[in-house]
């Protein structure tokens, strides 16, 4: 079997070198592995560290011209991945790769379709500020409610699902409302979605988080538009 994971970038060119360097350095057994970056127009000087990387055959970088948001980045990455499961990770050091084989597990021994790392689960993690962690907690309520699941962390990074899941979803997310719109898709299509503790290690805004509060309502209507509508 093959893994892909897609890491959408934008302006990251303190971390991504870290980041691809932790990725590349997981066992995955017997699992074979592609990393696809899509740089999403970053300014920084992130596409120039991409561009210089020593062009290990595992990896694959494409880019867009413009600044078109995290949606649109994992999107063009699911796009050009081949593998048989796709694992999405951001280009910051929040999450971290190691947490793979614990991710991962249930679909190899065929007990899921869909994992999704929690935060919320006991793991080491860094303490996260607490609108989000609030902000957080609203929105996963509201997608159980709605979506009839128990879940406890929707808006995690750590997707990881078998690539049929979704070969016939249309995605339509451009920004950070992918993480409830590729929820909702999932559970509305009778997918329950397995849950496995994973650390967390949070930025703060001075280190270039990017999510904001101004987030939070586009999230919750992606939630109740794509519970009555495809």
């Amino acid at each position: 079997m093959k893994l892909s994971v897609l890491v959408p970038v934008f302006n990251e060119r303190r971390t991504i070198k870290k980041v691809i360097d932790r990725v590349l350095a997981v066992d995955l057994g017997d699992l074979e592995r592609e990393v696809i970056l899509v740089d999403d127009g970053s300014t920084d000087g992130s596409r120039e560290v991409l561009a210089s990387l020593e062009d290990p055959p595992q990896v694959r970088v494409y880019y867009h011209d413009l600044n078109q948001g995290k949606g649109a980045a994992v999107r063009t990455a699911m796009f050009r991945a081949t593998g048989d499961i796709m694992l999405v990770q951001d280009a910051d050091l929040e999450y971290d790769p190691r947490d793979y084989h614990i991710v991962l597990q249930p679909i190899l021994e065929g007990r899921a379709d869909v994992v999704y790392g929690s935060r919320f689960m006991g793991a080491p993690r860094k303490a996260m500020l607490f609108w989000h962690m609030v902000g957080n907690h609203f929105l996963t309520l509201l997608t159980n409610v709605l979506y009839d699941s128990i879940i406890s962390d929707m808006e995690t990074c750590y997707k990881a699902f078998r690539a049929d899941v979704i070969h016939d979803v249309v995605l339509r997310a451009k920004k950070f409302e992918l993480e409830p719109e590729l929820t909702a898709k999932i559970l509305k299509r009778g997918y329950r979605i397995y849950e496995v503790p994973i650390s967390y290690d949070g930025r703060e805004y001075t280190e270039g988080k990017k999510i904001t509060w101004r987030d939070g309502p586009d999230a919750a209507w992606t939630l109740l538009r794509y519970r009555f509508r495809d």
